[in-house]
């Protein structure tokens, strides 16, 4: 086996993601990377030769969940039958990419490492360390090879990731992602489109575009953002749902919002980031826009789009926090009535700003004000749900509840999780994949339930 043309015949692997959307699309190129060089996907560590965790480094808890598994891996025997000597473990994602070689030092028994801008670096590295050993890392400072460029196996058949930038330019203070995904980099629309095209041609029903600020989209390449042109291009080639992920408040324009009007195949939802209701917090997070201004896009998307599904990020314990900036972070989540907020505890990260800023506020005084913050999200959900009550709504099936196998689940245009009885006679075989009308009988704070009609 050389490190120019590796093969991994017979050789099982499995990849565990943390994270965001995009490690989620990276982990899909590794699967398909290793794939097409012969080596097979399996379900756990267990049945695994190579084990790689594509990891998020955004929030303390990840490092500290990245640690916790690959330690145990000492204590989780390599299969009978595998034809290697050991079980090779690879870090890669935005801590690999921000620690580099130091994980060696502090996980020994560690492989490989490898950066957010050198995916298609992995099998060459795991060659070489089977073929010598030791260990090996290596951590680009700016990609050569567009991700997308890369071989792909997609989670779900009738789902698709579509990045169209990477990297990151806003730099808000709390922030690592700018350093470790590096600058904003957009693909030629071309492309972007072309590989929709593809994609629908496969049959895929829903494709959601990716970028740190998808708004921005285009700014390097074209002097001004494109992302309009790109919804109404991906719209043109007759998906049938479109989503994306993420917009930042300051970029996102009337231009935009107005294609929840227009185009057929974009779904009512979006998730856009306050981070927190206190302009004063949203200064010192580098946040570059007031409370005012997202609460006149919240106006806008609801006269374009009436009953679209709104997400956010909140967090809380910001250093420097008062009481007075949550309380303002509070009236916005009540009022705005999110159907989803997705809440967390500031996390200090090493080499950011806000690192550095001085916050003397007691832990349990942040833990209260997590707590009172969960309670309301929790409340509004459920009353934004309610509208759905009575409602027959189309339900793209992916699969069966984990909790009760005897119902599909799926998404509804809103992105609500939708339960119903399997039809009788009906094969989830068959039916995950195609959009079902689901008739909701019962609106949860976290899910929907009916019949299928």
């Amino acid at each position: 086996m050389t490190p120019s043309s590796p093969s991994f015949m017979d050789i099982t692997f499995h990849v565990q993601t943390f994270g965001c959307q995009m490690n989620k699309h990276d982990s899909e190129r590794v699967v398909g990377m290793l794939e097409s060089l012969g080596a097979i996907d399996v379900p756990t560590i267990e049945e695994a030769d190579i084990v790689v965790f594509m990891t998020c480094c955004v929030r303390e808890a990840a490092d500290i969940r990245l640690i916790g598994q690959v330690q145990t891996m000492k204590n989780i025997p390599l299969r009978k039958s595998s034809p290697l000597k050991k079980r090779l473990i690879a870090v890669g994602g935005c801590i690999g990419q921000r620690d580099g070689d130091q994980l060696f030092q502090q996980l020994p028994h560690l492989d490989v490492v490898f950066g957010t801008n050198n995916l298609a670096s992995l099998p060459s590295l795991l060659a070489e360390v089977l073929e010598s050993g030791g260990h090996r890392a290596e951590t680009l400072e700016d990609s050569k090879v567009f991700p997308t460029e890369l071989p792909t196996t997609r989670e779900h058949a009738w789902a698709a990731w579509l990045p169209i930038t990477i990297g990151c330019n806003n730099f808000c203070t709390y922030c690592i992602v700018p350093y470790v995904r590096g600058r904003e980099k957009s693909r030629p629309l071309e492309d972007v489109v072309s590989e929709a095209e593809r994609y629908v041609a496969a049959g895929v029903k829903e494709i959601t575009l990716l970028g740190q600020n998808v708004n921005s989209y285009g700014r390097d390449l074209y002097g001004k953002p494109r992302f309009a042109d790109i919804l109404d291009a991906i719209d043109r080639t007759g998906v049938e749902r479109l989503r994306f992920a993420t917009s930042h408040p300051k970029d996102l324009t009337d231009e935009v919002i107005g294609k929840f009007a227009t185009l057929r195949s974009l779904m009512p939802a979006l998730h856009l980031p306050a981070q927190s209701g206190s302009n004063r917090i949203l200064s010192d997070m580098h946040r570059s826009y007031t409370v005012e201004h997202y609460r006149g896009l919240i106006e806008k998307l609801r006269d374009a789009c009436p009953g679209i599904a709104l997400s956010t990020d909140i967090i809380v314990g910001f250093p420097g926090e008062t009481e007075e900036d949550f309380e303002a972070t509070y009236k916005l989540i009540d009022e705005v009535g999110y159907h989803q907020v997705f809440t967390f505890i500031y996390s200090k990260r090493e080499g950011t700003p806000a690192a550095k800023m001085i916050d003397n506020t007691p832990r349990e005084v942040i833990q209260k004000r997590f707590d009172r913050l969960v309670d309301v999200v929790q409340a509004r959900a459920f009353e934004a749900n309610q509208s759905d009550l009575g409602a027959t709504v189309p339900v793209l099936v992916e699969g069966v509840s984990k909790r009760d196998t005897s119902l599909i689940s799926g998404k509804s245009p809103k992105n609500q999780t939708v339960h119903a009885p399997l039809p009788d006679g009906a094969c989830i075989e068959e039916l995950a994949g195609s959009i079902v009308r689901v008739r909701i009988e019962e609106a949860k704070t976290w899910y929907l339930r009916g019949t299928v009609i």
